[in-house]
C-alpha cells in the first residue's frame, strides 16, 4: 500500500516536471513554479518513505544519527519550500487577475526565476539552525522515536539535555514561516476575490476562479492537513492517530497534488497526453529498431 502510494507520488509528480520542461505551450510562469511545487513534492515524500520501506522489508527499525540529522533537515527544507512555492503561485495568480496587462513585464523569466532560487534558499536557511541546534544535544545510547521518521518534535522529546534553546528556534521559525506566506495567500486571494467580483460577465467570473481552483485546493489539503499534524500531536498522546495524520501530509497530499492540477487543467491534460504519446513512440522505436537474432 505505502509503496504504491509512493510509486504514483513520483511518477505523477514525475510526469508534470518532463511535461512542463519539453512542451512549449507549458512555458509560462505558473507552470514554471508548478514543476518546482512537484520537485519539492517528490523530495518531501522520498525525504521518509524509502527508508520507511527499507525498514519494514528488513523488519530492521534502526536509523543512525546522521541519517536522523539528514532526515530532518531535509523534511524542513521541503516543507517550507512547499509552503513558500504555494504563496508565489498565489502572488502569480494575483499579477495575472489583478493586473494582467502588467503581467508579461512583471512576471518576467529573471524575476521568476528569483522567485524560486529564493524559495529555495529561504528553506535552507529555515532548515540549518533547526537541525543544527539538535547537534548540541545529548541523546542515550539507544533511543526509540513513536514515529516512522525523525519527527524533530518527537527526537526533542528524547534527548538528556537542555531543550529550551532548540523549542525557542523551532516554534520561532515555525510562526515565520507558517505565518507570513499563509498571509501573503490570503492577502493575494482577497485582492482576487475583489476584481473577479468587479467582472460584469457571468462567463469571465468562472472563467477567473478556474485558473485558481486547482491552487486553492492544494493550498486547502497542504494547510488542513499540516493543522491536522499540529492537532493531533498536540491533542492526543496516541503514536497510531500522530502516525495517520503524518502520513495525510507527507504521502497523500504530494500525491493528489498532480491529480488536482492535471484534472482540473485542459493545457496539462493535453501536454502530459503529448508527452505519453511521444513516450509510446519511443518506446516502440526502440524495441523495432533493436537487433534480431535467429535461433537455429
Amino acid at each position: 500500500m505505502l509503496l504504491s502510494m509512493y510509486l504514483v507520488t513520483i511518477t505523477g509528480n514525475l510526469l508534470i516536471i518532463l511535461a512542463i520542461i519539453f512542451d512549449p505551450h507549458l512555458h509560462m510562469p505558473m507552470y514554471f513554479f508548478l514543476s518546482n511545487l512537484s520537485l519539492a513534492d517528490i523530495g518531501f515524500t522520498s525525504t521518509t518513505i524509502p527508508k520507511t520501506l527499507l525498514n519494514i522489508h528488513t523488519q530492521n527499525k534502526l536509523i543512525s544519527f546522521t541519517g536522523c540529522i539528514t532526515q530532518i533537515f531535509f523534511f524542513i527544507v521541503f516543507g517550507c519550500l512547499d509552503n513558500l512555492l504555494l504563496t508565489v503561485m498565489a502572488y502569480d495568480r494575483f499579477v495575472a487577475i489583478c493586473h494582467p496587462l502588467h503581467y508579461v513585464v512583471i512576471m518576467n523569466s529573471c524575476f521568476c526565476v528569483i522567485l524560486a532560487l529564493g524559495s529555495w534558499l529561504i528553506s535552507v536557511m529555515s532548515s540549518l539552525p533547526e537541525t543544527l541546534t539538535v547537534l548540541r544535544l545529548s541523546f542515550c545510547t539507544n533511543m526509540e522515536i513513536p514515529h516512522f521518521f525523525c519527527d524533530l518534535p518527537e527526537v526533542l522529546k528524547l534527548a538528556c539535555s537542555d531543550t529550551l534553546v532548540n523549542n525557542i528556534v523551532v516554534y520561532s521559525i515555525t510562526i515565520v514561516m507558517a505565518g507570513f506566506p499563509f498571509s501573503g495567500i490570503l492577502l493575494s486571494y482577497s485582492q482576487i476575490v475583489s476584481s473577479i467580483l468587479r467582472i460584469p460577465s457571468a462567463g469571465g467570473k468562472y472563467k477567473a476562479f478556474s485558473t485558481c481552483g486547482s491552487h486553492l485546493l492544494v493550498v486547502f489539503l497542504f494547510y488542513s492537513n499540516g493543522l491536522g499534524v499540529y492537532l493531533s500531536s498536540a491533542a492526543t498522546s496516541s503514536s497510531r492517530m500522530n502516525l495517520i495524520a503524518s502520513l495525510m501530509y507527507t504521502v497523500v497530499t504530494p500525491m493528489l497534488n498532480p491529480f488536482i492540477y492535471s484534472l482540473r487543467n485542459k493545457d496539462m491534460q493535453k501536454a502530459l497526453g503529448r508527452l505519453l504519446r511521444k513516450m509510446v513512440f519511443l518506446g516502440k522505436g526502440t524495441i523495432s529498431g533493436s537487433p534480431q537474432i535467429a535461433i537455429q
